[in-house]
Formats: structure tokens, sequence, C-alpha cells
């Protein structure tokens, strides 16, 4: 499996909102602790969970949960390497068939590819192969897509809950309508929960799902280009030209859009 490392635009972003959205507070004469309110952290929290929990099945819950890794996490991987080792395997394959690669499979840390050249010296149909590692780079995107959902729908519940905690803050104000002093702060401090499920909302919640889908696209290149590559290499292809079309294949890619890209590689199947 690939290497991962913090994800530095996203630690980044996160810190550049939240320093953008106190400094105007700051700049506009307010403090911190005018937002700094518990009841509407609970109520906007709480309420935003309960929602999504509702609306989402709980294997589906569970795997956005765990997605999270992916937004925080950026992986470690280099297109060129991944060629360079399939060049490899292309060359000992011109050279002594598919069949000697047998002892190098289980030395294949990415499981994708390890898949993809199992089933090429298993002497797959070179179509079937395509097919099947195809479907699987589907399904992992219809998975990826279940997960950035679930956070999208986080999104558009959050700021619902805020308006939400403002009326419920607004009820209590009324009840004091004849403590004048306390009218005016109370209404501040109730328009808070609004502030905690519009921030919540466009600040991490919508953003970590394109972040997830942004992270499914990456790794579906990836996989793409391996499985072009084995295809090239089962298809007996001289190790030179698989190099030249991966590395064309690479610089495409860094210009199409996923509904193109897919739709091409339906095409080349």
């Amino acid at each position: 499996m690939a290497k991962a490392r913090i994800d530095l635009s996203t630690v980044g972003g996160l810190g550049l909102a939240a320093a953008g959205i106190l400094g105007g507070l700051v700049l506009e004469g307010g403090v911190l602790q005018d937002i700094l309110q518990k009841t509407a952290a609970l109520i906007v929290l709480g309420g935003t969970a309960g929602a999504v929990m509702v609306a989402t099945p709980w294997a589906t819950l569970k795997s956005a949960l765990r997605r999270l890794w992916h937004v925080l996490m950026e992986p470690v991987s280099n297109p060129a390497v991944a060629i360079d080792e399939i060049i490899t395997f292309a060359t000992k394959a011109r050279r002594s068939g598919l069949v000697s690669l047998d002892s190098d499979i289980n030395r294949i840390p990415d499981p994708f590819m390890r898949k993809a050249l199992t089933l090429a010296v298993d002497g797959c149909d070179l179509q079937e192969l395509r097919k099947m590692m195809e479907l699987e780079i589907d399904m992992a995107e219809a998975r990826a897509e279940a997960d950035a959902q679930v956070f999208e729908s986080a999104g558009g519940y959050s700021p619902t809950i805020g308006i939400i905690g403002a009326v419920l803050g607004l009820i209590q104000v009324m009840k004091r309508l004849a403590d004048t002093e306390q009218v005016g702060h109370g209404i501040a401090t109730a328009f808070v929960a609004t502030v905690y499920g519009v921030a919540l909302a466009n600040v991490v919640l919508l953003p970590a799902a394109s972040k997830i889908k942004a992270r499914m696209r990456q790794e579906t290149d990836r996989c793409v280009l391996i499985l072009e590559g084995i295809c090239g290499l089962v298809e007996g292809l001289n190790p030179k030209l698989i190099r030249q079309k991966l590395e064309a294949f690479i610089s495409v890619r860094a210009v199409s859009r996923p509904a193109e890209a897919k739709a091409a590689r339906r095409e080349a199947a």
C-alpha cells in the first residue's frame, strides 16, 4: 500500500479559514467569547449527527467516517515508479514469458497491480481481465461517492440545525423581554448556533466531501494507468512502447475531466 503524509492543503485550509473568520470577528470589535457557546455547539453537532444517522445506512456511515483519513492524509505515490515497475515486468515477460512473473506476484505491495498481474499470469483473456479490473475501479468509485454523499448531506443539514438553535435561543430571549438590558445580548447569543451551522457546513463538511472525490479521482487515474500497463504486457507490446503509452496517458489524464476519462476508458475496452 502507498505511504501517506499529512495533507498540508487540508490543515492549512482549515487554519486559514479559522484565522479569516476569527480575524474578521476581532476587526469588527468582537471577542472570541462572543462565539464560544457550548449549548449552540451541542445543538448543531448533535442535531447534524442525528440527522445524518437517520438518513444514512450504518455500514455507509462507518465507511464515511473511516474515509476521513483520506481527507487529513495525502497518499504518497509516484506514477513514474509504477511505470518503471510495469516496464520491469514487461521486459521479463517478453524475454521469458508471462509465467515467469509468477514468482514476483507476492512481492507486489499494491493490491490492484497484484490482482491484475495474477489474472494475466493465470492466462485470463485480455478483454475479461480488463472488464474485471474496470469493475473493481467502478465499485471503488461508487463507494467513495457514497461516502462523500454522507458529508454532503451533513453539510445540507448543518445550517438548518443552526437555525433551529437560533430559534430556540430566541424563545428564551422572548421569555425575558422585561429585562431590556439582556434582550440585545440574548439575541446575539441566539444567532451563534447559526454561525456554527453555516461554518461547519462550508468549512468542514462540504470541503471534506470534495476532497474525498478528488482523492478517488487520483486513485482511479493510478489504477487505470496500472491496468493499461498490464494489458500492454499481456498483448506482448515492446516495453518501450508501453512506457511511451503510459507516459502519454499521464499527460492526457492530467487535463481530462473525470466523465470524459471514464468514457474514454469504456471506448478503449
